[in-house]
């Protein structure tokens, strides 16, 4: 009875291979606007990263101009 029970369980939950085409067209239309989504968020978020990469680069140029100016020649900060 049990074995009975386990073979329809599993029958019971494979999908034949036009529901699961079918299945995959929908998932597919569905989360298409998601994938872009996704992927225009990731690019922002990369171009922010460089952004504030240059933005560092750039605050560490003017602060080791301003400590160059103001040190006296032979102090070692």
């Amino acid at each position: 009875m049990q074995a009975e029970a386990a073979h329809l369980h599993r029958q019971s939950t494979t999908i034949p291979g036009a529901a699961a085409g079918a299945l995959r067209a929908v998932e597919y239309f569905l989360f298409r606007g998601a994938e872009e989504t996704a992927r225009r968020n990731a690019w922002s978020a990369v171009l922010e990263d460089r952004k504030r990469a240059k933005d560092r680069r750039d605050a560490q140029h003017v602060m080791d101009a301003l400590v160059s100016s103001r040190a006296p020649r032979g102090d070692v900060l």
